[in-house]
């Protein structure tokens, strides 16, 4: 099971700050900007790769979410970066969309 996994699960705790049947958003526990959030799809698609075509709304609705969080944390501007992330023994943790202030991140603007 994935962190990601768990933190669904509710066996991790989260900072949680949306939610519906098809994804969660959360605050990250170790930020890498003032404002980090993850969000998550629930179903898991390990890579893009992977993804199918009935991946295609859920893939689509967390860009939208992105949008929408960053309005509601009052970003100024934004971007969502689509990040794969991996263990150190190589084990997905899952995909999952990060809206970041491009304010606090001058360098990746």
């Amino acid at each position: 099971m994935t962190i990601f996994e768990k933190i669904i699960a509710r066996q991790i705790p989260a900072k949680i700050i949306w939610e519906d049947d098809e994804a969660i958003a959360f605050h990250d526990v170790n930020p890498q900007a003032p404002v980090h959030v993850l969000i998550v799809p629930k179903r898991v698609v390990p890579r893009l790769t992977d993804a199918t075509e009935s991946d295609r709304a859920l893939l689509g609705k967390l860009l939208l979410v992105a949008s929408d969080l960053a309005k509601k944390l009052d970003l100024s501007s934004h971007r969502a970066r689509v990040n794969l992330s991996r263990t150190a023994d190589g084990e997905p943790l899952g995909r999952h969309l990060i809206p970041l202030d491009k304010k606090t991140r001058p360098e990746e603007t």
